[in-house]
């Protein structure tokens, strides 16, 4: 039995999956450069509604982990309003991020491109989320004063979600029909 041309077959099959490998995360990392700068993710026809909520919903959930997770800690440590609303706003963009980032990570797509895409796909659709949410819970008379254990505490928060995704939704139907804001992530999914 020849060895040697067994050992050469193996080295070649290993170089060309190499030379697959590399392709393929070149293209990942082209389609995450073209979705950050809008070239990528165009959609082509009319985006549904449902495409719209499960976007709104991907978002909305990582925006609740952090935002009732920094709610709950500022009102247990007794933190000011303001600190306490500045605390939940930066965990609802870190976890709304980390979110999107994970599944792109998953997917294979390199840390830099990854946060470039997550970047794209999440920024405007957290920041509408925060912006209504917050602006119902500072409005709800004594909702900022509500401790944890009262249903004031929680019904304006999560009356708030309920409203955010309401108003999100056409936001993010309107951005995935122009290639933008969730639509860049499909290609990962």
């Amino acid at each position: 039995m020849d060895h040697s041309t067994h050992h050469h077959d193996t080295d070649a099959a290993h170089d060309h999956d190499h030379e697959n490998q590399n392709e393929n995360e070149n293209e990942k990392d082209h389609a995450a450069h073209q979705a950050s700068h809008g070239h990528g993710g165009h959609h082509d026809g009319p985006v549904t509604w449902a495409a719209a909520a499960k976007a709104t919903l991907h978002c909305l959930t990582g925006c609740a982990i952090g935002e009732i997770l920094g709610m709950a800690i500022g009102t247990a440590l007794m933190w000011s309003n303001a600190a306490t609303m500045v605390l939940a706003i930066a965990l609802a963009f870190v976890f709304g991020y980390s979110l999107t980032l994970f599944a792109i990570r998953k997917a294979g797509l390199g840390l830099k491109s990854a946060i470039k895409v997550a970047l794209a796909a999440d920024t405007v659709s957290i920041v509408v989320m925060e912006l209504v949410d917050n602006g119902i819970i500072a409005a709800v008379p004594g909702a900022m004063d509500a401790h944890l254990d009262e249903t004031l505490f929680w019904t304006s928060l999560l009356g708030g979600f309920v409203i955010a995704f309401l108003i999100t939704t056409p936001v993010n139907r309107w951005m995935i029909g122009r290639g933008k804001g969730h639509a860049v992530v499909h290609a990962y999914h």
